[in-house]
Protein backbone atom coordinates (compact mmCIF):
# COMPACT_ATOMS: atom_id res chain seq x y z
CA UNK A 1 0.00 0.00 0.00
CA UNK A 2 1.42 3.74 -0.09
CA UNK A 3 -0.79 5.35 2.37
CA UNK A 4 1.87 8.32 3.01
CA UNK A 5 4.14 10.12 0.99
CA UNK A 6 6.91 13.26 0.86
CA UNK A 7 6.00 15.83 -1.94
CA UNK A 8 8.03 19.36 -1.30
CA UNK A 9 8.49 20.37 -4.73
CA UNK A 10 6.43 24.02 -5.51
CA UNK A 11 4.40 24.29 -8.63
CA UNK A 12 6.96 26.08 -10.42
CA UNK A 13 9.64 23.07 -9.96
CA UNK A 14 6.64 20.45 -11.00
CA UNK A 15 6.18 22.40 -14.34
CA UNK A 16 9.60 22.13 -14.97
CA UNK A 17 9.78 18.72 -13.91
CA UNK A 18 6.64 17.31 -15.90
CA UNK A 19 6.50 19.48 -18.75
CA UNK A 20 3.37 21.07 -17.47
CA UNK A 21 1.18 23.41 -19.98
CA UNK A 22 -1.34 24.75 -17.77
CA UNK A 23 -0.89 25.71 -13.80
CA UNK A 24 -4.08 25.39 -12.65
CA UNK A 25 -3.38 24.54 -8.78
CA UNK A 26 -4.18 28.02 -7.52
CA UNK A 27 -7.66 27.31 -8.49
CA UNK A 28 -10.34 27.33 -5.63
CA UNK A 29 -11.04 23.61 -4.79
CA UNK A 30 -13.59 21.70 -2.35
CA UNK A 31 -11.64 20.46 0.95
CA UNK A 32 -13.20 17.71 2.40
CA UNK A 33 -10.97 18.13 5.95
CA UNK A 34 -12.84 19.35 9.12
CA UNK A 35 -9.88 22.15 9.90
CA UNK A 36 -7.20 23.76 7.66
CA UNK A 37 -4.67 21.51 5.78
CA UNK A 38 -1.12 22.14 7.68
CA UNK A 39 0.76 22.68 5.37
CA UNK A 40 -1.23 24.77 2.70
CA UNK A 41 -2.13 22.74 -0.24
CA UNK A 42 0.44 23.45 -2.86
CA UNK A 43 3.16 24.10 -0.04
CA UNK A 44 5.93 21.61 0.09
CA UNK A 45 4.39 18.37 2.65
CA UNK A 46 6.85 16.12 4.04
CA UNK A 47 4.02 13.56 4.80
CA UNK A 48 0.96 13.90 2.38
CA UNK A 49 -2.04 11.72 3.98
CA UNK A 50 -5.34 10.62 2.65
CA UNK A 51 -7.73 13.81 2.35
CA UNK A 52 -4.99 16.19 2.37
CA UNK A 53 -5.19 18.07 -1.37
CA UNK A 54 -2.68 17.25 -3.26
CA UNK A 55 -0.32 18.40 -6.79
CA UNK A 56 -1.41 16.47 -9.52
CA UNK A 57 -0.60 16.02 -13.01
CA UNK A 58 -3.26 15.38 -15.60
CA UNK A 59 -4.61 16.37 -19.66
CA UNK A 60 -8.01 17.25 -20.28
CA UNK A 61 -9.32 19.72 -22.76
CA UNK A 62 -9.99 22.52 -22.10
CA UNK A 63 -14.03 24.24 -21.75
CA UNK A 64 -15.21 25.84 -24.97
CA UNK A 65 -17.76 27.83 -25.59
CA UNK A 66 -20.59 25.49 -27.46
CA UNK A 67 -20.05 27.84 -30.64
CA UNK A 68 -16.79 27.22 -31.23
CA UNK A 69 -15.88 25.77 -34.51
CA UNK A 70 -13.37 23.00 -32.88
CA UNK A 71 -12.55 21.48 -29.73
CA UNK A 72 -9.02 22.68 -28.39
CA UNK A 73 -5.99 20.30 -28.01
CA UNK A 74 -6.13 18.40 -24.10
CA UNK A 75 -3.14 20.14 -22.16
CA UNK A 76 -0.90 18.80 -19.58
CA UNK A 77 -2.20 20.73 -16.40
CA UNK A 78 -0.84 20.99 -12.36
CA UNK A 79 -4.15 20.90 -10.64
CA UNK A 80 -4.88 20.21 -6.94
CA UNK A 81 -7.40 17.24 -6.04
CA UNK A 82 -8.04 15.54 -2.90
CA UNK A 83 -6.78 11.66 -2.01
CA UNK A 84 -8.96 9.22 -1.64
CA UNK A 85 -10.91 8.31 -5.10
CA UNK A 86 -14.42 9.04 -4.62
CA UNK A 87 -16.55 7.78 -7.32
CA UNK A 88 -19.12 9.37 -9.32
CA UNK A 89 -22.05 6.97 -8.10
CA UNK A 90 -21.15 6.99 -4.14
CA UNK A 91 -23.57 8.19 -2.03
CA UNK A 92 -21.56 10.90 0.14
CA UNK A 93 -17.37 11.41 0.42
CA UNK A 94 -16.37 9.09 3.09
CA UNK A 95 -16.14 6.39 0.62
CA UNK A 96 -12.86 7.93 -0.70
CA UNK A 97 -11.57 6.95 3.08
CA UNK A 98 -11.31 3.36 1.41
CA UNK A 99 -10.11 4.49 -1.93
CA UNK A 100 -6.91 5.98 -1.47
CA UNK A 101 -4.82 2.84 -3.50
CA UNK A 102 -5.89 0.81 -6.37
CA UNK A 103 -3.94 -2.51 -6.85
CA UNK A 104 -2.54 -2.48 -10.70
CA UNK A 105 -4.06 -5.86 -11.27
CA UNK A 106 -8.03 -5.16 -11.05
CA UNK A 107 -7.83 -1.61 -11.75
CA UNK A 108 -9.39 -3.04 -15.34
CA UNK A 109 -12.36 -4.67 -13.79
CA UNK A 110 -13.04 -3.01 -10.33
CA UNK A 111 -16.46 -0.86 -10.96
CA UNK A 112 -14.87 1.52 -8.45
CA UNK A 113 -11.36 2.01 -10.79
CA UNK A 114 -12.29 0.78 -14.71
CA UNK A 115 -13.83 3.65 -16.28
CA UNK A 116 -11.19 5.94 -14.62
CA UNK A 117 -8.34 4.04 -15.59
CA UNK A 118 -9.51 4.43 -19.59
CA UNK A 119 -9.89 8.02 -19.22
CA UNK A 120 -8.87 9.38 -16.21
CA UNK A 121 -5.26 8.50 -15.46
CA UNK A 122 -2.65 10.91 -13.43
CA UNK A 123 0.61 11.24 -12.07
CA UNK A 124 1.04 11.95 -8.31
CA UNK A 125 4.33 13.91 -8.08
CA UNK A 126 6.65 13.28 -5.15
CA UNK A 127 10.03 12.64 -3.61
CA UNK A 128 9.16 9.04 -2.44
CA UNK A 129 6.90 7.39 0.24
CA UNK A 130 6.90 6.00 3.76
CA UNK A 131 6.67 2.35 4.40
CA UNK A 132 6.47 0.83 7.88
CA UNK A 133 8.40 -2.87 8.38
CA UNK A 134 7.39 -4.99 10.26
CA UNK A 135 10.16 -6.26 12.35
CA UNK A 136 10.86 -10.96 12.01
CA UNK A 137 12.48 -10.40 15.76
CA UNK A 138 11.49 -7.39 17.88
CA UNK A 139 7.88 -6.73 19.09
CA UNK A 140 6.28 -3.66 20.81
CA UNK A 141 4.84 -3.33 24.28
CA UNK A 142 1.60 -5.06 23.21
CA UNK A 143 3.43 -7.97 22.14
CA UNK A 144 2.94 -7.37 18.59
CA UNK A 145 5.61 -7.30 15.74
CA UNK A 146 7.66 -3.50 15.92
CA UNK A 147 6.87 -1.35 12.97
CA UNK A 148 10.27 0.76 11.83
CA UNK A 149 9.21 3.41 8.99
CA UNK A 150 11.40 3.58 5.73
CA UNK A 151 11.57 6.28 3.27
CA UNK A 152 12.06 5.12 -0.24
CA UNK A 153 13.05 7.25 -3.09
CA UNK A 154 14.64 7.29 -6.33
CA UNK A 155 18.15 6.22 -6.50
CA UNK A 156 18.92 8.63 -9.17
CA UNK A 157 17.53 11.60 -7.25
CA UNK A 158 14.94 12.29 -9.39
CA UNK A 159 11.19 13.04 -8.88
CA UNK A 160 8.69 10.38 -8.30
CA UNK A 161 5.76 10.25 -10.35
CA UNK A 162 2.99 7.47 -8.94
CA UNK A 163 0.29 6.18 -11.55
CA UNK A 164 -2.74 7.51 -10.29
CA UNK A 165 -6.59 7.80 -11.49
CA UNK A 166 -8.41 10.72 -10.71
CA UNK A 167 -12.61 10.79 -10.93
CA UNK A 168 -15.57 14.03 -10.34
CA UNK A 169 -18.32 13.93 -7.36
CA UNK A 170 -21.19 15.93 -7.82
CA UNK A 171 -23.22 16.74 -4.53
CA UNK A 172 -26.20 16.61 -5.21
CA UNK A 173 -27.44 18.39 -2.05
CA UNK A 174 -25.71 21.91 -3.68
CA UNK A 175 -27.47 23.99 -6.45
CA UNK A 176 -25.59 24.24 -9.60
CA UNK A 177 -22.63 27.00 -9.52
CA UNK A 178 -22.03 26.29 -6.06
CA UNK A 179 -17.98 26.46 -5.61
CA UNK A 180 -18.39 23.61 -4.08
CA UNK A 181 -20.56 21.49 -6.53
CA UNK A 182 -17.64 19.03 -7.16
CA UNK A 183 -15.03 17.74 -5.80
CA UNK A 184 -11.96 15.97 -7.36
CA UNK A 185 -10.34 12.78 -6.39
CA UNK A 186 -7.89 10.59 -6.95
CA UNK A 187 -6.22 7.15 -5.96
CA UNK A 188 -2.80 5.86 -5.91
CA UNK A 189 -2.00 2.09 -8.18
CA UNK A 190 -0.02 -0.15 -6.49
CA UNK A 191 1.67 -2.94 -7.89
CA UNK A 192 3.77 -6.08 -6.21
CA UNK A 193 7.02 -4.60 -4.57
CA UNK A 194 10.55 -4.57 -6.26
CA UNK A 195 13.22 -7.74 -5.08
CA UNK A 196 14.75 -5.64 -1.90
CA UNK A 197 11.81 -3.09 -1.36
CA UNK A 198 9.67 -6.26 -0.85
CA UNK A 199 11.62 -6.89 2.63
CA UNK A 200 10.02 -3.87 3.57
CA UNK A 201 6.27 -4.72 2.50
CA UNK A 202 5.02 -6.41 -0.35
CA UNK A 203 3.51 -3.44 -2.22
CA UNK A 204 5.10 -0.85 -3.81
CA UNK A 205 3.39 2.69 -5.81
CA UNK A 206 3.41 2.27 -9.70
CA UNK A 207 6.31 4.10 -10.67
CA UNK A 208 6.34 5.67 -13.94
CA UNK A 209 9.22 6.31 -16.37
CA UNK A 210 8.87 9.86 -17.77
CA UNK A 211 9.15 8.28 -21.32
CA UNK A 212 5.60 6.55 -20.38
CA UNK A 213 3.86 9.41 -19.15
CA UNK A 214 2.56 11.07 -21.98
CA UNK A 215 0.80 7.48 -23.33
CA UNK A 216 -0.53 7.44 -19.63
CA UNK A 217 -2.13 11.03 -19.39
CA UNK A 218 -3.59 10.74 -22.87
CA UNK A 219 -7.47 10.51 -22.43
CA UNK A 220 -7.71 9.53 -25.65
CA UNK A 221 -6.02 6.47 -25.09
CA UNK A 222 -8.68 3.83 -23.91
CA UNK A 223 -7.09 0.75 -25.37
CA UNK A 224 -7.77 -1.59 -22.42
CA UNK A 225 -4.50 -3.88 -23.44
CA UNK A 226 -2.23 -0.71 -23.89
CA UNK A 227 -3.38 0.43 -20.45
CA UNK A 228 -2.87 -3.13 -19.34
CA UNK A 229 1.12 -3.37 -20.43
CA UNK A 230 1.58 0.03 -18.33
CA UNK A 231 0.08 -1.23 -15.34
CA UNK A 232 2.16 -4.34 -15.74
CA UNK A 233 5.51 -2.25 -15.85
CA UNK A 234 8.35 -2.64 -13.68
CA UNK A 235 12.09 -1.91 -13.85
CA UNK A 236 13.27 -3.21 -10.29
CA UNK A 237 16.53 -1.12 -9.08
CA UNK A 238 15.51 1.97 -9.75
CA UNK A 239 14.45 2.97 -5.30
CA UNK A 240 16.68 2.73 -2.57
CA UNK A 241 15.20 2.85 1.14
CA UNK A 242 16.68 3.85 4.66
CA UNK A 243 15.00 3.33 7.88
CA UNK A 244 13.83 6.93 9.44
CA UNK A 245 12.51 8.56 12.79
CA UNK A 246 9.10 7.17 14.05
CA UNK A 247 7.90 10.95 13.87
CA UNK A 248 6.60 10.32 10.48
CA UNK A 249 3.86 7.71 12.13
CA UNK A 250 1.94 11.30 13.34
CA UNK A 251 0.42 13.13 10.44
CA UNK A 252 0.66 16.26 12.30
CA UNK A 253 4.60 16.03 11.81
CA UNK A 254 5.94 17.59 8.83
CA UNK A 255 9.18 19.23 7.41
CA UNK A 256 12.51 17.84 5.94
CA UNK A 257 13.79 16.59 9.45
CA UNK A 258 11.14 13.69 8.64
CA UNK A 259 13.88 12.22 5.91
CA UNK A 260 16.69 12.34 7.90
CA UNK A 261 18.02 8.74 8.66
CA UNK A 262 17.23 7.25 11.33
CA UNK A 263 20.72 6.03 13.81
CA UNK A 264 21.94 2.42 13.75
CA UNK A 265 21.63 2.59 17.70
CA UNK A 266 18.13 3.05 17.66
CA UNK A 267 16.97 0.50 15.16
CA UNK A 268 15.87 -2.75 16.98
CA UNK A 269 15.16 -5.81 14.55
CA UNK A 270 14.92 -3.92 11.42
CA UNK A 271 15.84 -5.93 8.22
CA UNK A 272 18.42 -4.00 5.47
CA UNK A 273 16.23 -4.08 1.96
CA UNK A 274 19.57 -4.66 0.29
CA UNK A 275 21.10 -7.28 2.02
CA UNK A 276 18.46 -8.75 4.73
CA UNK A 277 20.81 -8.39 7.42
CA UNK A 278 19.11 -7.46 10.73
CA UNK A 279 19.94 -4.84 12.64
CA UNK A 280 19.83 -4.68 16.53
CA UNK A 281 18.65 -7.77 17.08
Amino acid sequence: MCGRYAASARPDELIEAFDIDEDRSDEPTRSILKNPQHPAPAEPDWNMAPSKQALVVLTRSPKVPEQAAEAPEPTRQLRLLTWGLVPAWAKDVKLGQRMTNARAESVLGKGAFAKAALARRCIVPADGWYEWQKSPTAVDVKGKPRKQPFFIHRADGAKVGFAGLYEFWRDRELPDGHPDAWLTTFTIITTAADPGMDRIHDRQPLVLEPEQWEQWLDPAENDPEVVRALLEFAQPGRFEAYPIGRAVGATSSNGPGLLEPAPREELVGVVDPMTGEVIGE
